[in-house]
């Protein structure tokens, strides 16, 4: 379902949480570190440039994406990051824009808080917008004909998706970690006919589109340009302003 080309296309708005994410992360010589969720690798590879002396690991569920990345040269593997578990030595654990799509994440970084060495850190961003108009759109039509058949058992993504930082702070906290937990507002300029539709046919509209027709796709396509359209209005200068809240959690085991 996952198009390499497609995500990459606003590569440099998508990798600036990345990077916010990884500064806050500070250990000082890692062993291991852990990239779950490492799309086509294009910003895992930084990671060898920042600790080139760590035996670096990457794991995503899209073959697509996993084939990707390793044409870059990269070691990563197909998995679901629910059956990943670290090995002894692993003392980072990163994952970009990854867990939103796992529903057991909150167990998941608890287990991991148990099984890493002291002193590992756990980070992770995930996006926290799923209550904004373009995701209203996407649902919304769905509701209407004649996409309501192939649609009507999605497992859509909803606000309660992802926990706000106060609520993952006291998750780790309990866990026994010491937490950094955030979030920013990105107001991302983008250009273009379709700009919102073009970001969102990388994320949100990658299950839509597995499960319509290619005609069916199409006429999806053609019926939330107004919507998103009327969300988010062009300006004057030809660009459009698009609003993408994340939230940040940054962790090391105690």
């Amino acid at each position: 379902m996952w198009n390499p080309d497609t995500y990459l296309s606003f590569a440099d708005h998508r990798g600036r949480p990345f990077f916010d994410l990884l500064s806050r992360v500070a250990p000082d010589a890692p062993r291991r570190v852990v990239d779950l969720g490492c799309g086509p690798g294009n910003l895992t590879g930084t990671l060898t440039q920042r600790w080139p002396g760590a035996v670096l690991e990457a794991w995503d569920f899209s073959p697509e994406m996993v084939a990707a990345a390793q044409r870059r040269g990269l070691p990563a593997h197909v998995g679901a990051i629910e059956d990943w578990t670290p090995q002894p030595d692993t003392d980072v654990v990163l994952s970009n824009a990854a867990l939103q799509w796992v529903p057991t994440h909150r167990e998941l970084v608890v287990r991991w808080a148990g099984q890493l060495p002291a002193g590992a850190w756990i980070a992770f961003q995930v996006p926290g917008n799923f209550d904004a108009p373009s995701h209203h759109a996407v649902r919304a039509l769905a509701r209407r004909e004649p996409f309501v058949e192939p649609l009507r058992d999605m497992p859509w993504r909803d606000v309660g998706q992802v926990d706000d930082p106060a609520q993952y702070a006291e998750l780790l906290t309990d866990a026994g970690c010491a937490v950094d937990a955030w979030e920013t507002t990105y107001i991302h300029q983008l250009t273009g006919e379709t700009p919102v539709l073009d970001w969102i046919t990388g994320t949100a509209l990658t299950q839509v589109k597995a499960r319509l027709t290619e005609e069916l796709w199409q006429r999806y396509r053609q019926a939330i340009i107004p919507m998103l359209a009327e969300a988010y209005p062009r300006r004057a200068d030809g660009t459009t302003f698009f609003p993408f809240r994340r939230v940040f959690v940054v962790a090391q085991v105690g």
